[in-house]
């Protein structure tokens, strides 16, 4: 898969690196030219390109055209909303992700601006330090598909109908608009059964589609 990333931030040089890993083709794009220099040296495998992407020309020097994904992961808003919307508007990116360093901006991360994935590093820190004071609730863990689902995690309580009446998956009867993904175990990811049975202090990673609180509170929430 060929990706493009702009910027060439701790964010970025650390996205590239685990791409190029994965042996995805990378191209990472930092206007700072002294900055671009130390890179080349230091991200082996990773074409760094001296560009400014919020400029036309600068995408199309990259042969953004040909990209299968873009990741627009600078330290500032602003351009990363200037970046996904060039990249889809006029490339016709296929998948854009875009980085949101402000959380108050999180709105403005929509499709009007091209974005398909936004990703809030402050919301997903916030959401850890909820997560180890709040067993019992339910934390918001990233929207997806913009804002018609939710990526959720409940950390079970020992008074959790799941745990408390012993009952599998499959007896819980989820609605259709929630998807039990993994469940964390003793630090251990499984991969949901329809036999199997939850424990206090399990971590259940759910996607969510549209408000469904209720329906996870009945099953996960005492």
């Amino acid at each position: 898969m060929r990706v493009v990333i702009a910027g060439g931030g701790s964010v970025g040089t650390a996205i590239a690196l685990d791409l190029v890993d994965r042996h995805h083709d990378v191209t990472l794009m930092e206007h700072e030219t002294e900055i671009a220099e130390k890179l080349r040296g230091a991200l082996h495998g990773v074409n760094v390109v001296t560009a400014d992407a919020c400029e036309y020309s600068s995408l199309s020097a990259v042969d953004l055209r040909g990209a299968d994904v873009i990741i627009a992961a600078t330290g500032d808003d602003e351009d990363n909303l200037v970046v996904s919307w060039l990249a889809k508007q006029e490339f016709g990116v296929p998948r854009v992700i875009a980085r949101i360093n402000n959380s108050k901006n999180e709105w403005l991360f929509s499709e009007t601006w091209g974005v398909d994935v936004a990703v809030s590093t402050p919301a997903l820190i916030t959401s850890l330090v909820d997560e180890a004071v709040e067993v019992g609730s339910m934390i918001n863990l990233m929207d997806l598909a913009h804002g018609r689902m939710h990526l959720c995690e409940i950390t079970l309580a020992s008074d959790a109908p799941a745990v408390a009446y012993g009952h599998t998956l499959d007896e819980l009867r989820l609605p259709d608009n929630v998807r039990v993904v993994t469940v964390v175990r003793n630090d251990q990811p499984m991969v949901p059964t329809e036999t199997m049975h939850f424990l206090e202090h399990d971590h259940v990673i759910l996607i969510t589609r549209g408000d469904a609180a209720d329906s996870c509170a009945a099953a996960f929430i005492g």
